[in-house]
């Protein structure tokens, strides 16, 4: 996982109840298109069960000077 600038640097984690490939698309492509930058994916799963039952996305974007 790459580590993002420390100073003010503003995150967005997206949550995934339906953990399937249409879904990590749909939502990856909604936040970067909207600005943000992919930063990492984790998922959820439980003892005995390789199917993830949740993920989550995490996204970053450059922090915005005072006054913009």
């Amino acid at each position: 996982m790459s580590v993002p600038p420390a100073e003010k640097t503003p995150w967005r984690v997206v949550e995934l109840a339906d953990v399937c490939d249409r879904s990590i698309e749909e939502a990856l492509n909604a936040a970067t298109g909207g600005g943000w930058r992919f930063e990492s994916v984790h998922f959820v799963t439980q003892p005995g069960n390789r199917r993830p039952m949740m993920a989550f996305l995490f996204f970053t974007r450059d922090a915005l000077s005072p006054g913009v």
